[in-house]
């Protein structure tokens, strides 16, 4: 584990690979997430990698193949940037686990997540100089982290569309909030994906390939899929799960925390909520009698399109037990499943239920 996450105060949930949440009450502290506070998501190793023999590989359906270091990419493509949210499709899967068992994954809390300003070149201006074919229709990922699955070294790896591929937000990134990306965040260079599940921005790119069909990489083929609640690693058919792209409509409780005593009065409850591409989140509504009344809470800061927006909300607080649910909608009036027992899946993934938190006041 490098310093910096050493000094981040993230909660460790694996050393190797290392997989760490940000506390929910530093994630709030600041909007776009410093990068020594930014959640960390691995499947294997991190890559050390030596910037003087590093290319990044352009190849298979294009007419011009490329392969371009740090500097020649920096120099040859216009810079960009763009403010995005990372979240892992895990997060949440805590509460997953309560309804019925989800084995060999993470017990992610609301934590996987982290948001920055990320700069690079568009991955649309790399792609238009190779010339990609006309019957080209997935831009396929791959990382240089080795990861094992059942002995076999299967890489990370994922696609996108190239639709998706050749919009202006799609990065080719090597900084985070104005640094450099650091050795666990993907160093010297990873996808960013604005408004995807984090496993679509891959870290430590080694190549981008196009092709007519997906990667049939691991975590493409067997992993990030959604099923129904009755598949299971017993009856799973892969080939008939939907892989999961966009970022789920959410919101989350930061403050206070879960299991809190507090002193009766007026209670400030700070929060995020997330969507994935469009439409926006548009309003998030509290309840403190399971649901029964809402009130509603203010959206005090947003960062684009692509990014969480922060809110807050007073309430009165009166002693006793309390649970504080949340819940966001967006502009089309589509708002969040009441209920995490009905969206069980065997990944654990995109659980968007109401957040619901069970406080102490005195």
């Amino acid at each position: 584990m490098g310093t910096t996450t050493q000094q981040s105060l993230l909660k460790i949930y694996q050393q190797e690979p290392l997989n760490a949440g940000t506390p929910l009450p530093l994630l709030r502290r600041s909007f776009p997430t410093p990068q020594k506070h930014f959640f960390v998501r691995c499947h294997g190793n991190i890559p050390r990698i030596d910037l003087q023999y590093y290319r990044l590989m352009i190849s298979g359906m294009v007419q011009h193949p490329l392969a371009l270091s740090l500097n020649e990419l920096r120099s040859r493509f216009p810079e960009r940037t763009v403010t995005a949210t990372l979240q892992c499709v895990g997060s949440r899967r805590d509460e997953l686990m309560k309804v019925r068992p989800i084995p060999d994954e993470i017990a992610w809390g609301a934590d996987a997540i982290s948001t920055a300003v990320w700069r690079g070149v568009l991955l649309r201006d790399v792609l238009q100089q190779a010339g990609a074919d006309k019957s080209a229709i997935y831009v396929n990922f791959t990382g240089l982290d080795e990861v094992y699955k059942e002995g076999q070294q299967v890489g990370f790896g994922c696609s996108i569309t190239l639709q998706k591929a050749l919009t202006d937000e799609v990065l080719l990134a090597y900084a985070l909030n104005e640094e450099p990306l650091t050795p666990e965040h993907g160093f010297p260079m990873r996808v960013i994906v604005p408004g995807y599940i984090g496993a679509r921005n891959v870290k430590w790119l080694h190549s981008v390939i196009l092709h007519n069909h997906p990667s049939n990489n691991y975590f493409q083929t067997h992993s990030y899929k959604m099923f129904p609640p009755d598949v299971t690693e017993e009856n799973v058919n892969w080939e008939q799960g939907t892989p999961i792209e966009e970022i789920p409509l959410n919101s989350v409780i930061c403050l206070p925390q879960e299991g809190e005593t507090l002193k009766r009065g007026q209670l400030r409850i700070q929060g995020y909520a997330i969507t994935g591409q469009h439409p926006p989140v548009t309003r998030v509504e509290l309840s403190t009698d399971g649901g029964q009344q809402w009130l509603p809470a203010t959206i005090t800061h947003r960062g684009g399109p692509f990014a969480w927006c922060f809110w807050e909300a007073m309430l009165d607080a009166q002693p006793g037990e309390t649970e504080i649910i949340s819940r966001a909608w967006d502009s089309l009036q589509q708002t969040q499943p009441q209920d995490a027992a009905a969206l069980w899946n065997l990944g654990g993934y995109a659980n968007n239920a109401w957040h619901r938190i069970h406080i102490h006041i005195k």
